[in-house]
C-alpha cells in the first residue's frame, strides 16, 4: 500500500542522485533523436507513396514487435541487469540509424528497406523501454519518484518540442543529415549509461516457467488501480491520436511544407513540457485521479478541434492544448503504476504497460491511417476525439477506485 504521508522530495531532488541524472539527460538524447527519425521516416515514406495508409503501417511496424514479445521483454528487465538492457538496446538503435543513413547516403531507400529497419528499431525499443522505466525506481528513493517521473516526463517532452523541428529541419537539408545526427545523438546516450552506477534491484530468481512469465497480468487484473491506469492510456490515446495524419494535414490541408510539419508534431509537446515544468513544481497535492480523467476527455476535444481546424494557428493551439491535458495523464498514471507496483514484478507489469502505451501510440497511428484511407484524414480525427471523450467518461464510472486515488507520494 501506499503511504500517502510521506514527503515528497523538492522538485528537482530526483536530480540530485548521480545515476538518474546520468540517464536523465541520456534520455532526453535518446528521445531526441528518435523523434528526428519519425519525422524523417514518416516525410519520406509519404513522398514515395503519397498513401496515408503507409503513414499507419509505419506505427505498426515499430509497435508489432513490443506486442509479439511482451511475455519475454518483461521476463527480461526482471530478471537482467535493466542497465545493460538499455545499454544494448541504444546501441541497436543507433545501429538502425545507421542503417536508415546508408540506405540515404546509397541512394538504395525503398519504402520496403525502411519498414524493415524500423522493425529492428520496434525490437530494441521493446526490449528498452520496459527496462527504461522500470529503472527510474532503482535509481531514487520513494520519496522521489513522482519527481523523478515529472522530470522523466520534461526530458521526454523537451525532446519532442525540438526533435520534431530539428528533424523537419535537418531533412529539409537532407535526409542524410537527419539520420547522421540521430546517430550521434543515440551514441551519446548510449555512453552516459556506460557511467550509470549499477543500482540495486531486485532480480527474478525463480526458474523461468509459465506462472513467472504472466505473473506481470496477473498483477495488473487483481490491482484495479493499475488496470484503470494502463488500459485507460490505450483506448484513449488510440483512439485520440493524430500523429500519424500530421503529413497528410501539413501537406494537403495546411499546406505547409517539412518546417511546418517540424511545428505540429512539437506542438503537442510545447503544451505538455509546460505542465511538466509546472508539476515539477508544484506537484498535485489532492484529487488525482479525478483530476486525470477531466483531463483526459480535454485531450479528446482537443484533438477533436485539431481534426476540424483549417488555420495553422489553431492547430498549434489545439495540438499544444492536447499535449497539456495528456501530460497530467501520464503524470497520475505513470506515478500511481511505479508506486504500487513491487519491484521483483515491475518488469513484467511495465512490459504490460509499454505494450498497452504502444498500441496507444503506434497502433493507434495505424487506425488513425486506416480510417482516414476508408472515411478522409479530418473525419478520422473527429470519430477519434468523440472516442477518448467517452472513454474518459466510461472509465470514471468503471473504476472507481482510480477516480478516488487522491495522493502521488509515498512508498510501499
Amino acid at each position: 500500500m501506499i503511504d500517502d504521508h510521506a514527503a515528497p522530495q523538492p522538485a528537482w531532488g530526483a536530480l540530485q542522485h548521480r545515476g538518474f541524472a546520468l540517464f536523465w539527460v541520456s534520455r532526453l538524447c535518446t528521445t531526441f533523436a528518435t523523434q528526428m527519425v519519425s519525422v524523417a521516416v514518416g516525410w519520406q515514406v509519404y513522398d514515395l507513396t503519397r498513401d496515408p495508409f503507409d503513414l499507419g503501417l509505419v506505427g505498426l511496424v515499430q509497435f508489432a514487435p513490443a506486442l509479439l514479445l511482451v511475455l519475454v521483454t518483461g521476463a527480461a528487465s526482471d530478471r537482467f541487469s535493466r542497465r545493460l538492457i538499455v545499454l544494448i538496446c541504444q546501441i541497436a538503435e543507433a545501429a538502425s540509424a545507421g542503417i536508415l543513413l546508408y540506405l540515404v547516403v546509397s541512394e538504395t531507400v525503398t519504402v520496403s528497406a525502411i519498414f524493415a529497419t524500423l522493425a529492428v528499431f520496434g525490437v530494441a525499443r521493446a526490449f528498452m523501454n520496459p527496462a527504461s522505466q522500470s529503472l527510474i525506481p532503482n535509481l531514487v528513493p520513494p520519496e522521489a519518484l513522482a519527481s523523478a517521473i515529472a522530470l522523466s516526463a520534461s526530458s521526454w517532452q523537451v525532446a519532442v518540442i525540438l526533435g520534431p523541428v530539428a528533424g523537419g529541419l535537418l531533412y529539409g537539408v537532407g535526409p542524410d543529415i537527419a539520420y547522421g545526427t540521430a546517430l550521434f545523438l543515440f551514441g551519446i546516450s548510449a555512453l552516459l549509461i556506460v557511467f550509470v552506477p549499477r543500482p540495486p534491484q531486485k532480480t527474478l530468481s525463480e526458474p523461468a516457467n509459465w506462472s513467472t512469465i504472466v505473473a506481470g497480468f496477473r498483477y495488473i487484473w487483481r490491482e484495479k488501480i493499475v488496470l484503470g491506469a494502463i488500459s485507460m492510456d490505450l483506448f484513449a490515446v488510440l483512439l485520440g491520436g493524430a500523429v500519424a495524419l500530421l503529413p497528410a494535414f501539413a501537406r494537403d490541408i495546411l499546406e505547409v511544407g517539412p518546417w511546418g510539419l517540424g511545428l505540429l508534431r512539437a506542438a503537442p509537446g510545447m503544451g505538455a513540457v509546460v505542465v511538466a515544468a509546472y508539476l515539477a513544481v508544484r506537484p498535485l497535492r489532492d484529487h488525482a485521479g479525478l483530476i486525470m480523467f477531466v483531463c483526459v476527455a480535454l485531450f479528446g476535444l482537443a484533438n477533436l478541434i485539431f481534426g476540424l481546424s483549417t488555420a495553422v494557428w489553431l492547430s498549434v493551439v489545439a495540438l499544444a492544448l492536447a499535449g497539456a491535458f495528456d501530460m497530467v495523464s501520464v503524470y497520475v498514471r505513470e506515478t500511481l503504476i511505479q508506486l504500487w507496483t513491487p519491484d521483483a514484478v515491475r518488469g513484467r507489469v511495465n512490459a504490460v504497460n509499454m505494450v498497452f502505451i504502444g498500441a496507444s501510440n503506434e497502433l493507434g497511428e495505424f487506425r488513425a491511417g486506416s480510417m482516414a484511407a476508408l472515411i478522409g484524414v479530418v473525419p478520422a480525427v473527429v470519430v477519434g476525439g468523440v472516442g477518448t471523450v467517452a472513454v474518459a467518461v466510461l472509465w470514471m464510472i468503471w473504476f472507481p477506485a482510480l477516480r478516488r486515488a487522491r495522493h502521488l507520494s509515498g512508498r510501499f
